[in-house]
């Protein structure tokens, strides 16, 4: 129980931190848009599919674009509402857009696959005594939510957050606070666990919480880019360092 005195608060990230993607990004982005155009065509809406797929690629990247520079997550929904009801459907039911949202982000949730000691390190962590929690930068709760049952996460959390529903994104210390407030805990109770130097160990420290990096999956641009200037408490490999690192 040493581990658990010293951290009874872990917060997880959830990307190529518990799971990971074993697709492409250009070709799972071109099996969303087919599968979205799909949906929306269905429900009987008169699109120009390349003009249409395109307008909203390029909203897209201006939107990942803004989120990493203000923090702040309007969600994908927005985007694709906004394109709509630019295009002359201003009236459609919400079912129309939430379905064909749903069928973009299907696509991609296939390829998400849990890492292969998540489960058993997360039920080691838990019986020693640690409570958890998960904090996801992501454009759509729903996705996120997805993604945690369909690797079967849900369990060991006491909560899910996504920026998507909090409305911040990581590294703002605001949604970790959101975290320690949820358990009533100080920062110096918490560790921090995640791949991204900037959103989850910057982060965590801004906020006074332990950050341990995780490095399986960490060499990003962003990543090299922050590699000099952010540094962790502590890192890890892979999820299976963390009972011995936390003890």
């Amino acid at each position: 129980m040493a581990g658990a005195a010293r951290f009874p608060y872990l917060l997880f990230d959830l990307g190529s931190t518990l799971m990971y993607n074993s697709g492409k990004w250009l070709q799972t982005l071109q099996e969303g848009d087919e599968a979205l155009l799909a949906s929306l065509q269905s429900a009987g809406l008169g699109l120009d599919g390349e003009a249409f797929k395109d307008e909203f690629d390029r909203r897209l990247g201006a939107y990942f674009v803004q989120r990493d520079i203000d923090f702040i997550e309007t969600g994908t929904a927005g985007i694709l509402r906004d394109l709509l009801a630019d295009l002359g459907f201003t009236s459609l039911p919400e079912e129309t857009w939430r379905l064909a949202l749903q069928a973009w982000y299907q696509v991609s949730e296939a390829y998400w696959l849990p890492e292969p000691e998540a489960l058993p390190v997360l039920e080691t962590l838990r019986q020693r005594g640690h409570r958890m929690g998960m904090i996801s930068n992501a454009g759509d709760d729903e996705d996120v939510q997805r993604l945690v049952d369909k690797c079967g996460l849900r369990p060991y959390f006491d909560f899910i957050f996504t920026s998507a529903a909090v409305g911040i994104r990581k590294p703002d210390v605001r949604i970790f606070q959101a975290a320690l407030d949820y358990w009533e805990a100080q920062p110096s109770q918490a560790a921090m666990i995640g791949d991204n130097l900037q959103a989850d160990v910057l982060g965590a420290r801004n906020a006074g919480i332990f950050a341990v990096w995780l490095t399986r999956r960490a060499e990003t641009p962003a990543n090299l880019q922050h590699l000099q200037a952010i540094v962790p408490d502590a890192v890890a490999h892979s999820l299976a360092d963390l009972p011995d690192l936390l003890r």
